[in-house]
């Protein structure tokens, strides 16, 4: 059974795998900063940046949790799941919910990431035209809204 739900303490070290996964495999190959990839990015640390941001983290969890997203306010700021699990429905599970129950209209995506970009336009979401520098690079970010 597929289920969405609000992420707990002990689901924190999957939360911080499933993103230094995705990091390391979809962004290094972009920004190619080995210090921030390989030294910076570690799971220990992101499991003590997301204990105070437990509030705001929904899981998808089937037994085993396979992706999550972080919500603050009306904006998606991470949405990952699992990389051996893409395109399994579980991405747009966990952002339909975020839509639907948390009302959640904003989010933020590298503007080089056209697959992502793609799958939010599946979701309603739309560049507004407004974009930003992505901190410490030459990259840029580029909002998307219902």
């Amino acid at each position: 059974m597929k289920i969405v739900r609000p992420a707990a303490a002990e689901d924190l070290e999957r939360i911080a795998e499933i993103e230094v996964f995705n990091y390391r495999l979809y962004f290094y190959p972009i920004f190619r900063t080995d210090a921030f990839f390989f030294d910076e990015l570690r799971v220990s640390a992101r499991i003590r940046h997301y204990e105070t941001e437990l509030p705001g983290l929904w899981v998808w969890d089937d037994g085993t949790v396979k992706g999550f997203c972080h919500i603050v306010g009306r904006e998606v700021r991470k949405l990952f799941v699992e990389p051996a699990c893409h395109s399994a429905g579980i991405g747009g599970a966990l952002l339909d919910h975020a839509v639907e129950c948390l009302n959640v209209n904003e989010l933020w995506a590298l503007e080089k990431n056209r697959r992502a970009i793609a799958f939010y336009a599946r979701h309603g979401f739309y560049p507004t035209g407004e974009r930003r520098p992505e901190e410490d690079t030459n990259e840029y970010l580029i909002c998307l809204a219902r």
